[in-house]
């Protein structure tokens, strides 16, 4: 099971890292409003990953609920580093959950474009920061499932 948390953390920290190309577009205007330019790259990307991309994009949310469900799996099994399956538990829901509570919808809706520049500002920035969150969740994730090997 370890090796198979292992591999989801390691998938979702390569999706994490395409998202992070586009989000870190909102760090070089800290304070002002995002350009229009800047915001038309990143609602682009997130509108062909999240509704153009169907349905490949469905393969993201089938990897996440196989992590959770391989480390819950760990959890049952009652291997020997308890405090590694539980740490493990915490870092990929935490991370998951935030996801499908906030980053998905935000990125949606960032998609269409709708909004005003200003809310479309706000929602990159969110986004941008869920994702550092998310990142570091894996990263936790795929450290500690790795030390479990050894």
């Amino acid at each position: 099971m370890q090796a198979c948390a292992a591999s989801g953390a390691g998938f979702l920290i390569a999706v994490l890292w395409f998202d992070l190309m586009f989000d870190v577009q909102t760090r070089k205007h800290v304070g002002d409003t995002v350009p229009t330019e800047v915001l038309a790259s990143i609602s682009a990307y997130y509108r062909r990953v999240t509704v153009e991309a169907r349905p490949m994009n469905r393969l993201i949310a089938v990897v996440m609920g196989l992590t959770l469900l391989a480390i819950v799996a760990e959890i049952a099994q009652n291997a020997d580093h308890w405090w590694i399956e539980w740490s493990s538990l915490a870092a990929a829901a935490s991370a998951i959950g935030l996801a499908v509570a906030r980053t998905v919808p935000n990125a949606v809706r960032l998609g269409s474009a709708a909004d005003s520049r200003d809310e479309q500002t706000r929602l990159a920035r969110a986004i941008y920061r869920d994702h550092l969150y998310c990142l570091a969740a894996m990263i936790v994730l795929l450290g500690l499932q790795l030390s479990a090997r050894l």
